[in-house]
C-alpha cells in the first residue's frame, strides 16, 4: 500500500492492519522454517509495510 493510501486511512483501521500484516509475518516466518516459502522478498515487504503504517500512527496520534 502506498503512503498516501495509508495517511487517508483513520487510526483504527491502521492498527487493524498492523495486526493483520504481524499475522501475516508470522504465518511467513513459520512457511519459511518449514521450507514452504517461495518468495522471501514478501517478508521483507511485510515488514516495511507494518513500520510504515507504524510510522503514519504515531504521526496522526500527536
Amino acid at each position: 500500500m502506498k503512503n498516501n493510501e495509508l495517511r487517508k486511512k483513520d487510526i483504527k483501521e491502521l492498527q487493524k492492519s498492523v495486526l493483520e500484516n504481524t499475522k501475516k509475518l508470522s504465518d511467513l516466518r513459520f512457511k519459511l522454517s518449514s521450507n514452504q516459502l517461495k518468495n522471501v522478498k514478501e517478508m521483507h515487504n511485510t515488514k516495511k509495510e507494518i513500520a510504515r503504517m507504524l510510522t503514519i500512527i504515531k504521526e496522526l496520534s500527536k
